[in-house]
């Protein structure tokens, strides 16, 4: 079974292989995953942790990725451009998820919609869309850029507009995702 890094890269590259520092060294996006998927198989207080989780603040600061490494996020996250992406530490991400530049998924503290998301798998992201509360994102959905998401999205959808509206496709990220993990 590949690692969760190794499912990372395959997103990118198309190949199954180990994943090294010096493989990853040119590409911002695997870069910041490298020290990131590291550091959330660490312990924080070894050693090693500590150097991690040191290069994953570095790298969250030089390219504007700031997601945690207490973020639960299945395999295959693809990350296309850098600058600034936030993901709230509590949120749930499944695999397969793609998040262009401009993100945000965040926390709602009040409200019949207070806490974070949970985005399910096969989930493309377009550039400067708000995701926020605690809200269901479903399998295979697309979200349109600059979409202002604050309900739950059924499985099968595109999601577009401010604030947002959903429509049920079947084919939702057919050609926006590619090798699935």
């Amino acid at each position: 079974m590949p690692t969760l890094l190794q499912q990372d890269y395959y997103r990118k590259t198309g190949k199954y292989e180990s994943v090294t520092l010096w493989k990853v060294l040119f590409d911002p996006g695997l870069l910041f995953l490298y020290f990131l998927r590291h550091s959330q198989h660490t312990s924080p207080k070894s050693p090693v942790g500590i150097f991690y989780r040191m290069m994953l603040r570095r790298y969250q600061i030089k390219y504007g990725f700031q997601i945690s490494a207490k973020t639960e996020i299945g395999g295959g996250l693809y990350l296309g451009h850098w600058g600034t992406v936030v993901v709230n530490p509590q949120a749930k991400i499944g695999k397969n998820c793609n998040l262009a530049h401009g993100v945000t998924i965040g926390q709602t503290n009040r409200g019949e919609k207070q806490g974070v998301p949970e985005i399910g798998d096969d989930v493309w992201i377009g550039t400067n869309s708000v995701i926020v509360g605690g809200i269901k994102i479903g399998n295979n959905v697309l979200i349109a850029p600059n979409s202002y998401v604050t309900n739950d999205v059924e499985d099968d959808s595109i999601v577009v507009g401010n604030p947002a509206r959903s429509m049920k496709k079947e084919s939702a990220t057919e050609g926006y995702i590619n090798n699935r993990v």
